[in-house]
């Protein structure tokens, strides 16, 4: 339980009653003034002026705190609203004196220090001065956002292409070393593929690869193709020789596990027709 400094004397006993219901709603909450002014959207400053009798608050933090409280708002609402009718009144009926601020107490950004212990209100800025500030700072919003975007897409593409050249295999040309006849002056052998079928975490793998994503299709090279025919092979069909070209042979191989499989025949080798090649 917080120990409270004792209200101002002069202060208006139905004003003294909303303050108090706002003291015992925030010792229920078990919350301190700087995590309360966290949760409620309003400064560690604000608070304890509202919670001293120095300013009334406004509606919007009566009903913030008597949710965190799990306290009725209607209770306090009318409470508030009783209170606001005698702030800022003398008892006999006259405009009394604004308190002074406290020394050394900080002003919120945005405050008027003349208006702090009014009705609770939010200060409204100067019209001639906003109109100015507006499109400034509207300016520099959109600007940034637009920089923001055009980064975010540039960075998207860049993504997108390197997933692209690393999912695809590379397209077979005449001058692959893929193709390049064996023992042939200045050039390197054709690699060579085995099928070492094993079946792992409940899918198949024939030791060339272990992509799930990777695109075939006609005129593809490499050891994703081959992966691609020792699993055929696997499946009961006839991809022809293993050796890594995606030809027409590998091409009627594909179509007949697709729709064996129920997928779309189109010999193109997608995440789809590799989940049937290793299931």
């Amino acid at each position: 339980m917080s120990r409270w400094k004792g209200l101002p004397g002069e202060l208006d006993p139905r004003v003294r009653q909303l303050v108090v219901g706002l003291r015992r709603v925030k010792d229920r909450s078990g919350l301190s003034l700087r995590r309360l002014a966290a949760r409620t959207g309003f400064s560690t400053s604000s608070w304890e002026r509202y919670l001293s009798g120095r300013a009334l608050p406004p509606r919007e933090a009566v009903e913030a705190i008597a949710r965190l409280g799990d306290d009725d708002p209607a209770r306090l609402l009318a409470l508030h609203e009783v209170a606001a009718e005698v702030w800022g009144r003398a008892p006999d009926g006259a405009p009394a004196p604004r308190p002074p601020a406290v020394a050394g107490e900080a002003v919120p950004e945005g405050e008027d220090p003349g208006t702090r212990s009014g009705a609770g209100e939010v200060p409204r800025a100067d019209p001639s001065r906003s109109r100015g500030r507006v499109p400034r700072v509207t300016l520099v919003a959109g600007a940034v956002a637009l920089v923001a975007a055009v980064a975010a897409a540039v960075l998207l593409a860049a993504r997108l292409s390197d997933g692209e050249k690393t999912a695809a295999a590379p397209p077979l040309t005449g001058t692959s070393a893929a193709v390049t006849a064996p023992g042939t002056a200045g050039e390197p052998d054709r690699p060579v593929y085995t099928c070492r079928s094993e079946r792992i975490d409940g899918r198949w793998y024939a030791g060339n690869s272990r992509t799930m994503k990777a695109v075939l299709a006609k005129g593809h090279a490499g050891p994703e193709v081959a992966e691609a025919q020792c699993l055929l092979r696997e499946a009961g069909l006839a991809p022809g020789v293993v050796d890594g070209i995606f030809g027409p042979h590998t091409e009627r191989a594909v179509r007949g596990l697709q729709k064996r499989s129920g997928l779309v025949v189109d010999g193109i080798i997608g995440p789809h027709t590799w989940k049937a090649l290793r299931e």
